[in-house]
């Protein structure tokens, strides 16, 4: 079982295995999260561009490789073969040691046309000797030379040489300025490459080159130098899709308590023009729509006070009648208009009242009504339950839950107290064994001044405005009431999102 905590509400609940496996679901964060969204599709789109811009341009990037090396190694070819056409043959062998590099190998061989084969196997068992070894020529300390790690991979035989050998005829450029009498070939799949040049005294300068060349982009320094700019291009997509999602956050936030019957401060009017506009617009609906609440608050407000004077005229004139009969009969019909009149100044008071929102404990809240309720003689009982911070209007939510509690308590006898916690939502669950409401009238029931029982005498029962200031105090929490027939009686819940 997995805990979360609601910024809205100040909730630590239970979370459903499923709900807890959907938090760590990709495609949940995809939805959910603008920001992850935004940033996602930067990278998709940097990674598709290079990747297939680099798969187009593979060829001719190995290509390019291969041609530069060939070049370097044909100028450094003809270079050494003048400088031994001026050396004694003596130390040809000599020179040719030492020219040798981690990827290049000089020998001196009889000038005569060598096999392709023999020639191959010769280059792979000159490479397959250490520099290190080359370049020591029996020297005492031999780890004074420096380290140099294998041209060729463990295992390699000289199979690897003989892939794809031939010879072979390059460009004036990649020819340099070799001999034209020189011989060129290629091995190794075109990582290898070598020159013959002819020199005096029938002998011959043999150079060979091979480095091997990554076959595909993914075993070169590509991918890692894609994704040092990926990261760098996240780190600057995140900080962007924050600004972005940051305003719709309180966007959010503010709609959520607006819808709450919150009074919150305006939105920042900042930022680029769309966010801008966009809380300006909404600014202004919060503004007209608070103006509206209070005008249709303080009219109503008027005549329910206006209504007074009127009434204890025709009170006084009532007084005046001779006949008890008649007087009792118009005294009787103007105390249920003065109850009515006061109930809706009690629901208008209600409304404007601007009380502060703060976390309270709602399964204690609704246990102390239930027994302020009991301790008047009524039969309401409360099934306990664990303690659950709530983020409301506590008084407001007192009245809203007495109001169910004495409607099931003085029509049913009876009522039973509970509280149901869902995922999204906390339901107070008011349930009786009473006669119940007809299907047809489960939703009237919520109109100012109806009761189902039509005889307005304040014994039987009050305005019938109960019902309508308990859904509009649920209402001004995001809420409702709903109510549900049972069997017997009748089930009122008051549903508060989480």
């Amino acid at each position: 079982m997995t805990l979360a905590w609601s910024p809205v509400t100040g909730l630590r609940r239970a979370l459903a295995p499923r709900e807890a496996e959907s938090r760590w679901n990709p495609v949940h964060w995809w939805r959910k999260s603008l920001a992850i969204q935004l940033l996602a599709s930067m990278l998709l789109a940097l990674f598709g561009s290079l990747t297939f811009g680099l798969y187009i341009c593979w060829d001719e990037y190995k290509g390019a490789i291969q041609t530069a090396a060939r070049t370097e190694l044909h100028s450094r070819s003809a270079a050494v073969a003048r400088l031994m056409e001026v050396t004694t043959p003596a130390l040809r062998d000599e020179l040719a040691r030492v020219n040798s590099t981690q990827y290049t190998r000089f020998w001196i061989t009889p000038g005569v046309t060598p096999d392709l084969g023999t020639w191959v196997d010769d280059a792979f068992a000159r490479f397959h000797v250490p520099l290190r070894d080359l370049l020591d020529d029996g020297a005492e300390d031999a780890s004074a030379a420096p380290e140099v790690h294998p041209v060729l991979g463990p295992g390699a035989t000289s199979a690897l040489f003989r892939e794809d050998a031939r010879w072979n005829t390059p460009t004036a450029e990649a020819s340099g300025d070799v001999p034209t009498q020189g011989r060129y070939l290629d091995y190794a799949e075109k990582d290898g490459a070598g020159v013959i040049i002819p020199l005096g005294n029938g002998q011959a300068l043999n150079v060979a080159f091979y480095k091997r060349i990554a076959p595909t982009i993914w075993a070169t320094p590509l991918p890692l130098t894609l994704g040092l700019t990926a990261a760098l291009v996240a780190l600057v997509g995140a900080f962007t899709a924050r600004r972005i999602a940051r305003p719709l956050r309180q966007l959010t936030t503010a709609a959520e308590s607006l819808g709450r019957g919150e009074a919150g401060p305006p939105l920042c009017e900042c930022g680029p023009d769309d966010i801008r506009r966009t809380a300006e617009a909404f600014n202004r609906m919060q503004e007209r729509l608070h103006r509206f609440v209070e005008d249709r608050t303080r009219m109503l407000a008027a005549i329910s006070h206006d209504l007074r004077t009127p009434l204890t005229t025709l009170r006084l004139r009532a007084e005046l009648v001779e006949d008890a009969n008649l007087q009792g009969r118009m005294l009787s019909t103007i105390d249920e208009m003065q109850a009515m009149a006061d109930a809706t100044l009690a629901l208008i008071r209600q409304e404007t009242t601007a009380e502060a929102t703060r976390t309270i404990d709602l399964c204690a809240l609704v246990e102390s009504t239930c027994a302020d309720l009991a301790e008047l003689g009524h039969d309401v009982t409360f099934e306990a339950c664990e303690r659950l911070p709530y983020r409301c209007r506590p008084d407001g939510l007192r009245r809203a839950v007495r109001n169910l509690v004495e409607n099931a308590a003085r029509y049913a006898g009876g009522a039973h107290v509970r509280l149901v916690t869902t995922r999204t939502s906390v339901e107070i669950v008011v349930d009786d064994d009473g006669p119940g409401i007809p299907p047809d009238k489960l939703d009237e029931v919520f109109a100012p001044f109806y009761r189902l029982e039509g005889s307005r005498s304040r014994e039987t029962g009050g305005a019938g405005l109960g019902l309508s200031i308990a859904r509009a105090i649920a209402r001004q929490h995001g809420g409702d009431i709903t109510l549900r027939r049972r069997a017997p009686g009748l089930s009122a819940a008051v549903t508060l999102p989480l």
